[in-house]
């Protein structure tokens, strides 16, 4: 394993050890609100600063970009931290979040870890050396047919402008797939898609965070991983598509038909 890789790893379970602990309690945690839905808790920042702590020990000239701390300044290796993806889950006691970190070096993606701290799950890869559930690797599925398919996704929940058009497509998928899950932990949900558990994912407008080490976990697990142009700008843009190779093409096409042209020009950017 990488020394990069296994340095994450410790940084997310160390952050995991701290959730779990404060799970037991969270009625006394202090919860504060960033935007309307969209909730920090004392747990995310202290997860965040051991998770930076951690990184900084061990790679002091490295940067980084988290969600509650923001962007340090700017490095050839850059951290992507979110230290508790799923915090909605996590304030309702519903056992669905993760921590998420990843390392960009020269503008790609190079190692990734998702640590799902109440299952013990820890999805991994490593530019160029396949993906990893635990110790096994994993691949995404063979579902051949979109319509026997299980796709997850991401209801917007701060920003509704274009709630209308996602019901749009949501109905056709939900039409023409086998079904849909909405678990509410982006990183979980691309996870899923390397492990084979769901074919596919889809999402408009998520952060960098939630996407960066998901995106190349499906990669390595020989997925397909694009933006709505079908091109590799998911990680700025935030508007995300995951499958299996078999399922891409009939998906993105659902999804091309109804997004507005605004956001397949962000994507294109």
């Amino acid at each position: 394993m990488h020394p990069l890789l296994n340095t994450a790893i410790k940084a997310a379970r160390r952050a995991g050890s701290i959730i779990t602990r404060a799970s037991e309690d969270i009625s006394s945690l202090t919860i504060t609100s960033k935007n309307m839905n969209d909730f920090v808790s004392e747990v995310d920042l202290a997860s965040e600063k051991e998770i930076i702590r951690v990184l900084s020990q061990a790679y002091p000239d490295h940067g980084f970009i988290a969600e509650e701390s923001g962007l340090s300044e700017k490095k050839e290796n850059m951290w992507i931290i979110d230290p508790l993806d799923g915090t909605t889950n996590f304030l309702h006691n519903i056992p669905q979040y993760c921590v998420s970190i990843a390392l960009k070096q020269k503008e790609e993606i190079t190692h990734a870890v998702v640590y799902d701290p109440n299952r013990n799950h820890l999805f991994t890869a490593s530019k160029g050396q396949g993906a990893y559930l635990n110790d096994r690797r994993i691949r995404v599925s063979k579902s051949p047919k979109l319509q026997d398919s299980i796709i997850g996704t991401g209801i917007p929940f701060r920003d509704f402008t274009y709630l209308p058009q996602y019901l749009v497509i949501l109905e056709e998928i939900v039409k023409k797939t086998a079904g849909i899950r909405r678990p509410g932990s982006a990183a979980l949900d691309l996870a899923y898609v390397a492990a084979g558990w769901f074919d596919g994912f889809w999402e408009i407008d998520l952060s960098t965070w939630d996407v960066a080490a998901g995106g190349l976990i499906v990669s390595e697990a020989g997925g397909m991983v694009s933006d709505f142009d079908e091109k590799n700008n998911w990680l700025l843009t935030g508007n995300i598509v995951a499958t299996n190779p078999k399922i891409y093409d009939p998906l993105i096409k659902i999804i091309q038909q109804h997004i507005p042209e605004e956001l397949r020009i962000k994507s294109s950017k």
